[in-house]
């Protein structure tokens, strides 16, 4: 059986989907009885078709895939959240399975394109658009359905990984690492979706949402980046026995699900604690199957077009067989979302003080009066410019408390010098 595919969108991973099909296409035929057959390809210049050889199939309209009764399967790869959208529920509409590596789109608009898939009783997949080539998705809504999810955490973002792998190990500021990152292709000439943590909330909301069965938007993620976070705050990490990732964490508990993004200190022994680089690795905790972790290159033409495909051939290789949908799109609990000020953790704190006498004796005022306990408190460095690095290390306590305790200490005359790098710690 032929099952006709349309492809909109031919950059970087749309060429990865090209030369898969036609490298493998005999290949799929002989394991999967599937012939999966590109008849379109759509995009707003013919050049990159071409240079893939399938100038022949090229479009500037993707109505013309929309429109062709005889495409079972579209894959989106354009990105975004407008035009995207548009393909992926006029393709819905029109009967056409979809694939899409839309990670954007699904974190905003995830019920109404879910719904609009169960309308239609067609397939939705969007493998790609978490952990590239990492078959996290999969597992998640079918491998481990036998549990309760109780958290996922991971490093979704390989561009942050590897910025801080360098700033650790070779010392770099923030500055170097982003211009290397850039240089080497691994970040944007605009890299703010990274940096500021973006991409990992958008990652992250559409992982709580299949691991909870509960919708969480990208609204509803806390986020914040890695743009403060300096060499100071990594060696400081190092002799505590910690190390500092951007983790997007999602946890099930007792009032609601938490879920967010920032820099964390974790222990060197922790799983994650040696995923270095550009790879990714996300941990899941399920109340039978335990701890897991599914680890590999989050990023790149052929991690996401390997992951496309995948869907894709799923989807053919059910087509082929004469099988429905395996499973309803839409989240069946409406659990709440925690606010960050409402939850309890440990927190790394840096303040640039003023070197004079006292200055201790008021911040540790300020945090006894808000019921922040103290774990440690070290200096960092020695004194710059009449003003040295202090460290304070809490025990366990209340986010809210913790912001009014920096609040406090930010509102008194002469003693802080910029603002404070604040890092949570997860043990």
């Amino acid at each position: 059986m032929a099952v006709k595919i349309g492809l909109v969108g031919t950059g970087t991973v749309g060429g990865g989907c090209i030369d898969i099909l036609q490298k493998h296409r005999e290949g799929f035929i002989k394991q999967l009885g599937v012939d999966a057959q590109l008849v379109r390809v759509c995009s707003l210049d013919s050049a990159e078709a071409e240079a893939h050889g399938v100038g022949h199939l090229f479009t500037n309209d993707y109505h013309d895939i929309i429109n062709d009764p005889d495409i079972d399967i579209v894959i989106e790869l354009i990105g975004g959240t407008s035009i995207a959208k548009n393909v992926v529920l006029e393709a819905l509409a029109a009967g056409k399975n979809v694939v899409t590596a839309n990670k954007a789109l699904m974190a905003t608009y995830w019920e109404e394109v879910m719904a609009a898939a169960d309308a239609s009783g067609k397939d939705l997949m969007f493998g790609a658009s978490v952990g590239g080539g990492i078959p996290i998705i999969g597992p998640l809504r079918h491998s481990l359905i036998a549990n309760q999810i109780d958290s996922v955490v991971g490093i979704v973002n390989g561009t942050t990984n590897y910025m801080l792998t360098k700033m650790a190990e070779e010392d770099m500021s923030y500055e170097e690492a982003l211009a290397e990152a850039q240089a080497k292709g691994f970040a944007e000439a605009n890299p703010s979706a990274d940096v500021d943590g973006y991409d990992s909330a958008a990652k992250v909301a559409i992982l709580a949402s299949i691991a909870f069965d509960s919708l969480v938007t990208i609204e509803d993620v806390y986020t914040k980046g890695i743009t403060d976070v300096t060499t100071t705050d990594l060696e400081a990490a190092d002799d505590m026995g910690y190390v500092v990732k951007l983790l997007a964490i999602a946890h099930r508990t007792d009032t609601g699900i938490d879920v967010r993004v920032h820099p964390t200190m974790i222990p060197k022994d922790h799983q994650l604690a040696s995923v270095n680089g550009v790879f990714n690795a996300i941990y899941c905790v399920g109340d039978f199957v335990g701890e897991t972790m599914f680890f590999g290159e989050g990023a790149g033409a052929g991690a996401a077009a390997s992951a496309v495909m995948g869907d894709v051939l799923d989807i053919a290789e059910r087509l082929e067989q004469g099988v429905q949908p395996k499973e309803s799109h839409l989240c069946t609990d409406k659990l709440p979302i925690r606010k960050i000020e409402t939850l309890s953790m440990k927190y790394y704190i840096r303040f640039s003080v003023a070197d004079q006498p006292g200055v201790l004796a008021k911040m540790a005022g300020a945090f006894a009066e808000h019921d922040v306990s103290i774990f440690s408190t070290m200096q960092r460095g020695g004194k710059q410019d009449g003003h040295v690095d202090v460290v304070y290390v809490t025990h366990v306590a209340l986010e809210s408390d913790v912001r009014a305790a920096i609040d406090q200490i930010r509102g008194m005359d002469g003693l802080l010098f910029g603002d404070p790098s604040v890092i949570r710690v997860e043990e």
